[in-house]
C-alpha cells in the first residue's frame, strides 16, 4: 500500500517459499486454500501493527520441491540441494529484486520465510547467508530432515549472527513436531539467541 504514490519511499522485503501458496487459491498446493498472505499485510499494514513492506513469493519447481528446500542428501529420499538454492536467492533473485524496486536491501531490512521443509530451509539459509538475511520466519520446520542434521548445523554459526529468528510449531502438527521444535529453540539458545529479545517462540493449539 502506497507504493505508486510515494516515489521517495524505500520498502524492506520479506522472501517467501512456497509462493504458489500465498497469494491466489488457484496455484496453492490445496486448490482454494491459500495464506491470504496479501490480504493479512494490508490489513497489518492499515493498522499500523507492520510496517509498509514488499513480499516476494519464490515457487517452487513442483516435484522438485523437495531437493531445492533440503541441505543435506537423504539416502531414500534425496535432496541435498538447499544450498543450490540458496545461490539463486542471494546471486540472482535478491539483485533482481532490489535493482527493480525501491527496496531497502539492508540485511536488517530483508526477511526469509517458510514453513514445513520452507521452514527448514529458511534455518539453514539464514544462518548460511547470515550477511544478507537478517530477519527469518521459521514455522512449523521439518526439524526431522537428515536425522535432525539442522541441529548440528545451528552451532556452526559462529561467531553468531545478528539475526533475528520467529520459530513457531502447532501442538497437534505431527507426531514429533513440538518435540523437535523445542530442540531447535534449545539450541538457539544455546548457541546465544534470547527468548524475547531476538528470538520469539510459539506452540499455538492445534
Amino acid at each position: 500500500p502506497g507504493y505508486a504514490g510515494d516515489t521517495s519511499r524505500r520498502y524492506p522485503v520479506l522472501y517467501m517459499h512456497d509462493g504458489q501458496n500465498l497469494f491466489d487459491p488457484a496455484t496453492s498446493f490445496v486448490p482454494g486454500h491459500y495464506w491470504r498472505l496479501g490480504e493479512m499485510a494490508d490489513m497489518l499494514i492499515a493498522e499500523g501493527r507492520v510496517q509498509p513492506l514488499v513480499i516476494v513469493g519464490v515457487h517452487h519447481t513442483g516435484p522438485a520441491r523437495l531437493h531445492e528446500y533440503t541441505p543435506t542428501k537423504d539416502p531414500r529420499l534425496g535432496g541435498g540441494q538447499g544450498k543450490a538454492y540458496g545461490r539463486l536467492l542471494v546471486d540472482e533473485l535478491k539483485p533482481f529484486i532490489d535493482a527493480r524496486y525501491r527496496t531497502r536491501p539492508g540485511r536488517e531490512h530483508t526477511g526469509l520465510g517458510g514453513s514445513s521443509l520452507g521452514g527448514l530451509s529458511t534455518m539453514y539459509l539464514g544462518l548460511r547467508h547470515a550477511s544478507v538475511f537478517g530477519l527469518l520466519a521459521v514455522m512449523s520446520p521439518s526439524v526431522w530432515w537428515g536425522k535432525r542434521a539442522i541441529l548440528r548445523y545451528v552451532p556452526k554459526a559462529r561467531p553468531r549472527p545478528d539475526t533475528r529468528i520467529w520459530l513457531d510449531m502447532g501442538t497437534a502438527e505431527s507426531r514429533y513436531g513440538i518435540a523437535d521444535a523445542r530442540k531447535l529453540r534449545n539450541a538457539l539458545v544455546k548457541a546465544g539467541w534470547r527468548e524475547d529479545v531476538d528470538l520469539a517462540y510459539d506452540e499455538p493449539d492445534g
